[in-house]
């Protein structure tokens, strides 16, 4: 759920910003960067000035328009069961989403010299350090500002609607909507614009900006602070390791967009065992479990009953998570984190 936070300019909160940041780098191993001259070719052009609004040019408001309300029909009928939107609401609402990427492909045209590692190495490796003045995201903060109102009024738009299981239809429409917008694109364009539409998607479910807005009240060489940065990297590898433990556990498991196995409901799963991670690390900071309780454990139950997942696995992808984020912290930093590890089980009972 996104809420409104103010980033102070504090080491503790930078340190965490930069983490923050790394979320969203380009990936470049799905393009053969190193051996194809064409390709390397074909991602400077793309990278430029030039490419960047070629690339908006081709997602046009209209196109947008048709694929935010193609992706709301979609959605609908995914949970046509609980008859959570009529077609009005749903164009309204896909009104409201458009608006949002229009803004982000605003953004996306802006130029800018930030790149995370690795692909920042792998990029001066491959065409020199010029390169680099073309390539990454704007600043994380400038990027989460200027999205933040239309954000919210997306937000609020599903908050008051006629039925509160259209809740779960946010970050499904989003989701199904950043997937028809990529098939507008090639390879190279996808791999530019990945990062930006993984950032709309994560930053109306999953609380980053909080978390590293919650690290003001500790310094840089707090025990607890210390934890949370030697964890907030390893939160990609930690979700796919409890993802895999459950297709071992669910083999059979199917929710109404599919199995495990399946390519969407795999991101989804690992975009969630992301978000129950931000959580924890937020209640950390703020030494409290109440956003568990009042926004993960409401959100859980509205959305996943809403897609058919069974609760059973909710509560076992909770238990396996604690536990693996447990067993990679030393001895004296697990007595800091037991109690909200702790917690976050308790709130979601078997």
């Amino acid at each position: 759920m996104l809420v409104s936070s103010q980033l102070s300019e504090v080491p503790a909160v930078e340190r965490l910003v930069n983490i923050w940041a790394a979320r969203y780098c380009p990936d470049l191993s799905v393009l053969s960067v190193g051996s194809d001259p064409v390709v390397r070719h074909q991602l400077r052009e793309a990278a430029s000035e030039n490419g960047r609004v070629q690339i908006a040019h081709k997602l046009d408001e209209r196109l947008i328009k048709e694929k935010c309300v193609l992706a709301a029909i979609r959605t609908k009928e995914l949970l046509a069961h609980c008859k959570a939107l009529d077609l009005v609401e749903a164009g309204r609402l896909a009104d409201s989403a458009s608006r949002v990427y229009r803004k982000l492909l605003e953004v996306y045209q802006e130029s800018s010299s930030v790149v995370a590692m690795p692909s920042k190495r792998r990029l001066w490796e491959t065409f020199g350090d010029a390169s680099l003045v073309t390539w990454g995201m704007p600043q994380i903060e400038k990027l989460a500002y200027g999205l933040e109102p239309l954000l919210l009024e997306l937000q609020e738009q599903y908050l008051v609607s006629k039925d509160w299981r259209s809740l779960s239809f946010i970050t499904t429409q989003i989701n199904f909507s950043n997937a028809l917008l990529r098939e507008q694109l090639t390879p190279v364009e996808r791999v530019l614009m990945n990062p930006y539409l993984k950032f709309v998607e994560e930053q109306v479910a999953l609380p980053w900006q909080r978390v590293c807005a919650a690290a003001a009240k500790h310094s840089p060489d707090s025990p607890i602070f210390m934890v949370v940065e030697q964890n907030l990297p390893m939160a990609s590898e930690i979700s796919t390791a409890i993802y895999y433990q459950l297709r071992g556990f669910f083999p059979n498991h199917s929710s109404r967009r599919g199995g495990l196995d399946n390519p969407g409901v795999k991101h989804s799963c690992l975009r969630d065992l992301d978000m129950f991670q931000a959580y924890l690390w937020l209640c950390t900071l703020e030494k409290s479990l109440k956003f568990v309780e009042q926004e993960l454990l409401a959100m859980c139950i509205m959305v996943f009953e809403s897609l058919g997942i069974l609760w059973k696995m909710t509560t076992k992808a909770n238990e396996l998570l604690m536990h693996e984020i447990l067993e990679r912290l030393e001895f004296h930093q697990k007595s800091l984190i037991n109690p909200y590890t702790k917690g976050m089980v308790e709130a979601f009972p078997a």
